[in-house]
């Protein structure tokens, strides 16, 4: 006799949200470089490889009508980035070490919305490889304050110039 046990199903209210917005996907797959990560004793004496797969998101790069790289994210300049991450950091565990390539990704690079994922291969004889994979949004940028551009604006006329005396 076999026992069969279904899950009860989830219905989660889903708030209004604003119509998607189309992105623009720039990735790096295959990235494969060396550092020192891990919990275990083993792990913390040598480095060890890494393979980082990056899709990040813009709405409508700019780049599709100007055709000029300033106007996206640069994969060139990305992978500088993640191979300056591998010597500097002082992470133990994939899952920050993929957080600092979101906040990066989104922060320094303008990302919308970011998937990193971080894989250690051959990490142990009988599995071809673990890792971690995370997605991120960015924050919604905050609407400007009624009011506040027009008061900078009067002191820069004035001459009061916030820091300068």
């Amino acid at each position: 006799m076999t026992i069969r046990y279904t899950l009860p199903t989830l219905r989660v209210p889903m708030a209004p949200a604003a119509a998607p917005q189309a992105m623009d996907m720039i990735f790096i797959e295959g990235f494969v470089g060396d550092t020192v990560i891990g919990i275990h004793d083993s792990e913390l004496h040598r480095p060890q490889p890494l393979v980082i797969d990056v899709h990040a998101g813009l709405p409508h790069a700019r780049a599709c009508d100007t055709d000029r790289i300033a106007d996206t994210i640069d994969y060139g300049v990305v992978t500088e980035r993640l191979r300056r991450l591998l010597v500097e950091h002082r992470l133990t565990l994939l899952e920050a070490f993929a957080e600092s390539i979101a906040e990066i990704l989104i922060g320094e690079f303008g990302a919308r919305w970011v998937r990193v994922r971080v894989v250690k291969p051959r990490k142990f004889d009988d599995v071809s490889a673990v890792g971690v994979q995370i997605e991120r949004l960015a924050p919604e940028p905050e609407p400007a304050r009624p009011g506040h551009s027009a008061a900078v604006i009067q002191l820069l006329a004035s001459g009061m110039l916030p820091g300068k005396r």
